[in-house]
């Protein structure tokens, strides 16, 4: 399917939003809009013609698997989110959906030609690519020294505030896209742990659960405080 880019719903906060009008609507003819459903790969680890895309709605997960078959979650992309490996003859690790994702993807070959093409989205993908890298030491930082109520505090914070329509506040309530599993994969804990903790923050007044996966944030700044962030 053909991009539509004016009723894309991220294109004041994708990358692409760099391009004037006359760039961006050049580089929509080289991109496809696709989605995915739960469980469904982007690309795998050693894809050599691994897309380039931009994740419209949903949420996605890059992740890789020990010698021993076990998975570990090295971060999440959020809508708006930019995702592939570039100049690379192959990918590195897997990316799959997390809950049914729409992205605008493009041949790598032609993201790179764009780059060339037009130097304010480099700048723009430089500096995704910056804010991916420190959200990675964060996490990093995170799962060494915190505790494992402010780790998960911390998560539910990053999701509140991806599913945000506002840069400012967070969003009121959100789905989570991780199952209990997932999330102690990421922040290193036990799914014991995690049930444990979700309990103890609804106690305290920062969430409230809402079915099986849905979180409504009752104190915001007391998520915040808890997270420290």
């Amino acid at each position: 399917m053909n991009l539509a880019c004016a009723t894309c719903p991220v294109k004041d906060s994708a990358a692409c939003a760099v391009l004037t009008p006359e760039e961006r609507d050049a580089l929509a003819t080289a991109g496809r809009t696709r989605t995915l459903k739960r469980g469904e790969m982007l690309f795998a680890a050693g894809d050599d013609e691994a897309a380039c895309a931009t994740l419209v709605s949903g949420a996605l997960k890059v992740s890789a698997y020990d010698q021993d078959g076990n998975e570990q979650i090295l971060s999440l992309v959020h809508p708006s989110g930019f995702i592939g490996e570039l100049f690379t003859p192959f990918a590195h690790h897997d990316v799959v959906a997390l809950t049914e994702s729409r992205l605008c993807t493009f041949a790598r070959v032609d993201i790179e030609r764009a780059i060339d093409d037009y130097p304010a989205l480099a700048r723009a993908l430089l500096r995704r690519s910056q804010e991916d890298l420190l959200a990675t030491r964060n996490l990093l930082e995170l799962t060494a020294h915190a505790s494992a109520e402010a780790r998960l505090a911390a998560l539910l914070h990053d999701f509140a505030a991806a599913a945000s329509d506002s840069s400012c506040h967070l969003a009121s309530s959100f789905e989570l896209p991780l199952t209990r599993g997932e999330i102690a994969n990421m922040l290193g804990l036990t799914i014991e742990t995690v049930s444990r903790k979700l309990g103890e923050l609804e106690e305290m007044g920062a969430i409230a659960r809402k079915g099986k996966r849905g979180i409504d944030v009752l104190d915001p700044a007391l998520l915040q405080d808890l997270s420290g962030r």
